[in-house]
């Protein structure tokens, strides 16, 4: 059955129907260069196609891309051959951001730690034809489960002139993902179709929530910022969850145009272990009740739990 949509949500569709509204979101694409994509994502071949299809697809949409990278994360690869791959986003546009050198959870890292996981990242960074990285994503969104760890990796990214990059519409692509690489590696062709059939409507679930959520909570629209990840299920249908953006009446915007809104430099205080969107993290700072954001199938959640165990 559809989701019931709030007053607010109706009245935001009105304003985007009747052109006095001009939505807009940002993309940007994390854990480069690959993520739940198999065993064999990071096998230099498959994963230069890989590659060049999400940039084919956001290319062909107009869609402004930033990509976090965590270097690390594939050690099969030569450095040349990680570099090579990276610099395919670069050609096409894309501004690479920092995400630490392995993708380190910050929950379960030391700070000290995890400040040197940012250089190298940095490092690595640097090296592309890309230049200087600007923007930093936490890993999980995990960022400090104390104050005094949030605190501090905060000054150590302002100290080394990066900008924290929010995500608002926050979703569990990599769970259906993870699911769907392992159907295709098994040749579960049912399992395939299955996560084919639900992570659209999922998609537009999370979306619709985040709209209504967002309304609530600062009372107008913003340019949205999507998180998506560098996997096998967006290469082969990313594509339709930017057609389902387009026929919401989104436009593509990059990263740092989003940024700009008033909306992201208000106050965010929250400290705990959970990776919330800036849509949430913005409501408990307002002492505002939680919300539950839509959760994955039930069938998924248990092939995922399957998977992850080893059965």
């Amino acid at each position: 059955m559809p989701r019931m949509m709030c007053v607010a949500g109706l009245l935001a569709a009105a304003a985007v129907a009747s052109g006095a509204s001009k939505r807009e979101v940002a993309i940007t694409l994390d854990d480069l260069p690959v993520a739940q994509s198999g065993t064999r994502g990071c096998e230099f071949g498959s994963l230069q196609m890989q590659t060049l299809r999400l940039i084919t697809l956001f290319l062909h949409q107009k869609a402004p891309l930033a990509g976090f990278v965590a270097p690390g994360t594939c050690p099969e690869l030569a450095p040349e051959e990680m570099r090579a791959v990276l610099k395919l986003w670069v050609q096409a546009g894309t501004e690479l951001g920092n995400e630490t050198f392995s993708g380190a959870d910050l929950n379960t890292t030391d700070p000290a730690k995890y400040e040197q996981e940012i250089l190298q990242a940095d490092e690595a960074l640097r090296a592309l034809p890309g230049g200087a990285p600007r923007y930093f994503r936490y890993p999980l969104l995990h960022t400090g489960a104390t104050a005094q760890t949030r605190e501090r990796i905060a000054r150590f990214l302002s100290a080394h002139g990066y900008t924290i990059a929010p995500v608002t519409l926050d979703n569990l692509d990599w769970m259906f993902s993870e699911v769907y690489s392992d159907a295709l590696s098994h040749g579960k062709m049912e399992a395939m179709a299955h996560v084919r059939d639900d992570y659209l409507p999922y998609m537009e679930s999370v979306i619709d929530f985040c709209e209504q959520r967002t309304m609530e909570v600062l009372g107008r629209e913003i340019p949205q910022i999507l998180l998506l990840h560098a996997n096998r299920l967006n290469a082969d249908m990313g594509a339709d969850v930017l057609a389902a953006l387009k026929k919401r009446g989104y436009h593509f915007i990059a990263l740092g145009e989003a940024l700009q809104d008033p909306a992201y430099q208000q106050p965010e205080k929250y400290v705990g272990p959970e990776g919330l969107s800036w849509i949430q993290r913005w409501s408990l700072t307002k002492g505002m009740p939680d919300k539950a954001e839509p959760k994955a199938p039930t069938w998924l959640e248990h092939e995922y739990e399957r998977i992850r165990k080893g059965e």
